[in-house]
């Protein structure tokens, strides 16, 4: 599970530079752009971000690539929190459905298990993601999972 803790802190975004439409609640970042949320940190060359009607944010970013990366509440065998990372070139954050939706050339690492293809959507609440290939994907265009073997006691 992302962490929780998470959920409950604000949207930040830093950036070289944006611009805010008032009457659409829409703001375009761009140069270096950075949104954090707790542990959910995004990195981009630009950033959309829009506020719906009931308040919920929604990020659009785009790069070569975007990267994000969010804590766990799940301790490694070292005991501090696992950290689940990826990239690709479009990722989305609509946070009302706390889905984060990673395409073109997608993939995701959480503690060395790795996945990959066209598009990955990855619930931030429930760490559950579904992978999609497709000709923005490697391996010829098919979905790739890398699971690393468990050491004693089932831990990595």
């Amino acid at each position: 599970m992302a962490m929780e803790a998470d959920r409950k802190q604000p949207v930040e975004i830093e950036a070289d530079s944006a611009s805010f439409v008032q009457e659409n609640k829409r703001t375009e970042f761009s140069g270096n752009v950075i949104v954090t949320q707790g542990s959910l940190k995004i990195t981009a060359a630009n950033v959309i971000a829009e506020r719906d009607d009931n308040g919920g944010q929604h990020i659009s970013a785009n790069g070569s690539p975007v990267r994000f990366q969010q804590h766990l509440d799940e301790k490694n065998a070292n005991g501090t929190h696992q950290l689940i990372k990826g990239h690709a070139n479009h990722i989305t954050f609509d946070h009302p459905k706390n889905l984060v939706t990673l395409s073109g050339n997608a993939m995701i690492d959480r503690e060395g298990d790795t996945v990959s293809g066209n598009e990955i959507s990855y619930n931030t609440q429930t760490s559950v993601y579904t992978v999609k290939g497709g000709k923005n994907a490697g391996k010829k265009g098919r979905v790739s999972v890398v699971l690393q073997p468990s050491t004693v006691g089932g831990k990595k």
